[in-house]
């Protein structure tokens, strides 16, 4: 029998979906990152629902991976347009 390794548990528990949009590193990235707090949302509902996280604890666990998501999209500028207009040249 085979014996699972860490990548193996990662894939299982951190599946990821094939990419369509626009291909840049930075978007590439934020998929990625974007999949993992989906996946982990998704386990801490789950956790709640069966009564081994309070709501409270539930919810601070979500808003910090969604504090965590959003400052990923800042630092990999995403949505944010660079034009000769926006930035007075």
């Amino acid at each position: 029998m085979k014996i699972p390794n860490q990548r193996d548990k990662d894939n299982f528990l951190y599946p990821r979906s094939c990419y369509y949009s626009q291909i840049k590193p930075q978007n590439l990235v934020f998929n990625a990152n974007l999949q993992i707090f989906s996946q982990k949302v998704g386990y801490i509902t789950a956790l709640e629902t069966g009564g081994k996280l309070s709501p409270e604890e539930a919810y601070e666990q979500i808003e910090t991976l969604w504090q965590e998501l959003k400052s990923s999209k800042k630092e990999l500028g995403i949505g944010v347009e660079l034009n000769k207009y926006s930035h007075g040249l």
